[in-house]
């Protein structure tokens, strides 16, 4: 969890494979471009809110992990039905039917851009954390096909409640509104709750660089995301009985 003093050893070696991946010639216009999108909308959302807050401090969102892992862990049924030769992985074709199942239309460089921001170990497939990010992400930014019988933009209004609470929980931690969290702020949310209790400024600085990725000083919500799954505890891997089964 957030307020842990050790990081998880393949949570560290993940951050540093992203960050050297985030280094890489030509990649940075990608991320930068559907990062610039997360930050207008999460400004659209901020503003749009009616100042009604979920959360009101950090461990209000530690409190939630476990409600978060079990909306997550659903998506698991999906995430199977679209990784149609079942390697575990989302390869570009599939990921492109896998859209137009949803009844989503999106130019070639959007899927571009959506699966290259989201397949962060570079292994040309989107695995199941991955996969959470990308849907959440299609969520936000990608506009539906508008139907009288279809008033649920994923088909799961559950689902849908789950990634909402996601963006509130980034927008409490986002305190002058900008769309992508400062490490001041960051650092304030997380000693805010007990200020005579402050946790040692190597854990909180641990906790931000795990946001952090590609060390700007700077974190995105697709980011921030990457890590809560993380901190929540789902794995790319992790074996979870499909929906239904």
């Amino acid at each position: 969890m957030m307020g842990t003093s050790h990081s998880c050893p393949s949570l560290k070696s993940l951050s540093s494979k992203v960050g050297e991946l985030f280094c890489h010639c030509g990649s940075q216009n990608k991320y930068k471009r559907l990062d610039a999108k997360l930050e207008k909308k999460m400004i659209e959302v901020k503003r749009s809110s009616s100042g009604h807050a979920n959360f009101k401090s950090i461990n209000s969102i530690i409190l939630r992990f476990p409600r978060f892992k079990e909306g997550l862990k659903n998506i698991r049924g999906v995430f199977e039905q679209y990784d149609e030769d079942a390697n575990g992985a989302i390869d570009r074709e599939e990921l492109k039917r896998c859209l137009q199942k949803l009844q989503l239309n999106l130019k070639e460089q959007e899927v571009e851009d959506l699966f290259h921001s989201c397949d962060i170990d570079g292994s040309q497939g989107i695995q199941f954390n991955e996969f959470i990010v990308l849907l959440c992400l299609i969520y936000l930014l990608v506009e539906h096909s508008s139907s009288p019988h279809n008033t649920s933009k994923m088909g799961s209004p559950e689902l849908e409640a789950t990634f909402d609470t996601l963006v509130e929980a980034f927008l409490f931690l986002d305190k002058n509104g900008d769309g992508k969290l400062n490490k001041k702020d960051v650092l304030k949310a997380l000693n805010e709750d007990s200020p005579w209790e402050k946790s040692p400024a190597h854990i909180t600085k641990s906790r931000f660089r795990e946001m952090d990725w590609d060390r700007n000083g700077k974190v995105s919500f697709r980011e921030f995301l990457f890590a809560l799954i993380n901190w929540v505890g789902i794995d790319a891997d992790e074996e979870i009985p499909a929906m239904g089964s």
